[in-house]
């Protein structure tokens, strides 16, 4: 009888530090913060113009949209993805984050559902904008996600031509000629070729011509469409040049 009490007091105790054991790791669990695992991020791939590809943080819980591909990039509990974290620094009050997140979440959607290349740049542009930490308001003007190109009156080797001879730009998008070769040349546009609504001479270097090198002439087009143009004292020579507004 003394044998089995003994048996029962050592099993009750056993259980009870067992017990006891498993309550102390879970309180040190939950008190330690300091204990890291690993989360994984999905980075949206992306090919910009010029067939350079780019990777683009997609927002937490996002799954890799069907069609495109993803990279997984891995990171300690204690870290964020970089987007968070910029937008965490830099967006100062509670109201402000929400409408960044907000806009932030939709130009990121556009950039994976839209067919046109123009929307997804500008959508691209602006999403980075907001992980930066630009305010919403400086992103969303149509001049934030412009850029500007550039075409060479005369070739490098002097042969009269626009270099490219064809150029394609998004719609707030800026074309810069500069003068570069076999001047004098200028940049007029053909009234039969450009699109409706359209004025000729305000787009056109009307009665000027760029005569030394470096110098240059520069329009913003704001109305989609194709555009015929002209250096007029080489047209004869075939000095001709072609623009598409998308």
């Amino acid at each position: 009888m003394m044998i089995k009490a003994a048996l029962l007091v050592g099993l009750l105790s056993g259980n009870a530090m067992a017990y006891t054991s498993k309550v102390d790791r879970k309180i040190n669990l939950e008190a330690d913060t300091s204990i890291e695992f690993e989360v994984e991020h999905l980075d949206l791939e992306v090919v910009v113009e010029g067939g350079e590809r780019q990777l683009f943080p997609l927002l937490p819980g996002t799954k890799c949209p069907t069609g495109h591909t993803c990279r997984t990039r891995t990171t300690t509990s204690g870290s964020v993805a970089p987007m968070i974290g910029s937008l965490k620094r830099n967006i100062k009050t509670n109201l402000a984050m929400s409408l960044d997140w907000i806009d932030l979440n939709s130009n990121l959607k556009t950039v994976v559902a839209s067919n046109n290349f123009c929307t997804r740049r500008q959508a691209m542009a602006r999403a980075a904008g907001l992980a930066a930490g630009v305010a919403a308001t400086t992103v969303s003007s149509p001049a934030y996600a412009a850029e500007t190109k550039e075409v060479k009156m005369g070739s490098d080797s002097g042969l009269l031509a626009f270099v490219p001879q064809k150029t394609s730009i998004c719609k707030g998008d800026t074309v810069k000629w500069i003068n570069n070769k076999a001047g004098p040349h200028n940049v007029v546009f053909d009234e039969d070729a450009i699109p409706a609504g359209v004025e000729q001479e305000k787009i056109s270097m009307v009665d000027e011509q760029l005569g030394e090198e470096g110098e240059s002439f520069s329009m913003t087009f704001t109305t989609a469409g194709e555009y015929a143009y002209y250096c007029e004292p080489h047209r004869g020579a075939g000095m001709n040049g072609a623009l598409t507004v998308a």
